[in-house]
């Protein structure tokens, strides 16, 4: 059923942003040009466990959780406990906290690569403090990656959003693709001699294949450099010692992030001790790094995780939307255009069109109608400890209706003249999914 929604105080709201906030946004994967724009509010109000409310009072079942950070679900009781009870003995001090060594301590205990400990506040800070740590290990200079690995130069300067980054930097950083063995091998034969570590997603969307993982470990050590697994997003979600457990594949170091502390901002870079006491002379520190708000969110966090079947039930969520959506799909005969991929703590609906402009003109409709029917929702869907069985219920509903205008639209070739707003349009041409 679609409601009518109010978004006057949203518009208005945007008119102002604009004019004050380059783009009219702190982050990409928050605006609203990122979900639909026209129908998707501009600012959210507030949120409870799965559900948001933007600035008019409408009301939505999200499965965007802040970009991948709230595995229990907004507002969470025992996390926000842990928060205030912090706050009444202060959020920073001039000299170290007991927190810094209680998390860093849980995370040894579950994290199997995890030797030792640095904090920071986002994703981009560990896998930053990564690769520096990795050059200052082996005397050595050129990174290959393969996934998303955040906004600092080393890695941002090799994506077609390189603008301010320079040229002697953009060349120092190689992409290679997931689950090809021989592209990344032949740039180690490439750059022989020369390459610090790679740093790669462990998975994403798409499985690794049979033994990719651990030949990508050998080929790496094979070659002296270091292996880095980026889990900012599949830390604490796949498994609670992230990929690296879930596949049995232990690199180097890590990156942690996201759902680390249920929305607080706070990432862990660990790995083996041998190279983190390299942070002696390899320079990784600023006044933030041991905040205890975030720091008390953490040990919370990962206290509800390990004693509530947390990611058993959003496995089980994620398999009920994936399998339910997968069945929609096929009903309306759209399985050559719009598939549902990835794994079930975290699946994926994606579109495929004549050419990438018809694909995002798909995506584009489908967001747009679930969005009227009080569902917010990126390709990516981040599935919650909060989710419950009627909010993916009513989320297959949702999806239901939009499948079939989808299939309609796409029958009379007028897919375009059914959207409120522009085709959304990637922030990184070839690389679609930005998660900060």
């Amino acid at each position: 059923m679609v409601s009518q929604r109010q978004r006057k105080r949203s518009d208005e709201l945007w008119e102002r942003a604009v004019k004050a906030i380059p783009v009219g946004t702190q982050t990409f994967g928050k605006s609203p040009k990122q979900w639909g724009f026209g129908t998707v509010p501009n600012f959210l109000q507030r949120a409870h466990g799965s559900h948001v409310w933007d600035v008019d009072g409408n009301e939505y079942i999200d499965y965007g959780m802040a970009l991948g950070p709230i595995i229990l679900g907004y507002s969470y009781p025992s996390v926000n406990a842990a928060i205030s009870a912090q706050l009444t003995e202060g959020s920073i001090f001039s000299l170290n906290h007991p927190l810094e060594v209680e998390v860093s301590e849980l995370l040894i205990r579950l994290i199997p690569c995890a030797e030792m400990v640095r904090f920071g506040k986002n994703g981009s800070d560990g896998t930053a403090a990564a690769v520096r740590v990795a050059r200052g290990y082996t005397g050595r200079e050129v990174i290959l990656c393969s996934g998303y690995h955040g906004w600092q130069d080393w890695y941002i300067g090799s994506t077609t959003r390189h603008r301010g980054v320079p040229r002697a930097v953009r060349e120092l950083t190689i992409q290679f693709p997931y689950n090809d063995l021989s592209a990344l091998q032949a740039l180690f034969k490439r750059f022989e001699g020369a390459v610090a570590a790679v740093i790669m997603e462990p998975s994403n969307f798409e499985a690794p294949l049979p033994g990719y993982l651990d030949e990508v470990r050998h080929i790496t050590h094979r070659n002296g450099a270091l292996l880095i697994y980026d889990e900012v997003l599949t830390g604490f979600r796949m498994a609670l010692g992230g990929a690296q457990q879930y596949f049995g594949v232990t690199p180097d170091l890590a990156v942690f992030a996201k759902a680390i502390a249920n929305g607080m901002p706070v990432s862990a870079l660990v790995g083996r001790a041998e190279i983190m006491e390299l942070f002696s002379d390899v320079f990784y520190s600023f006044t933030f790094a041991g905040e205890t708000l975030s720091l008390a969110a953490a040990k919370a966090t990962i206290k509800e995780l390990e004693s509530q079947p947390v990611l058993e039930t959003v496995w089980a969520r994620g398999g009920q939307l994936k399998s339910g959506s997968e069945a929609l799909i096929a009903e309306f005969g759209l399985e050559e255009a719009v598939t549902c991929t990835g794994y079930d703590c975290w699946p994926r609906i994606s579109f495929k069109g004549k050419d990438p402009r018809e694909g995002m003109a798909m995506e584009t409709l489908f967001r747009q109608e679930v969005t009227k029917r009080g569902v917010l929702m990126r390709t990516g869907m981040f599935v919650s400890y909060s989710h419950t069985v009627e909010d993916v219920d009513r989320t297959l509903q949702a999806y239901g209706s939009a499948l079939e205008l989808l299939a309609q639209a796409r029958r009379r070739g007028n897919l375009e003249d059914e959207l409120d707003g522009p085709v959304i349009q990637p922030v990184i041409r070839d690389q679609v999914r930005i998660s900060g």
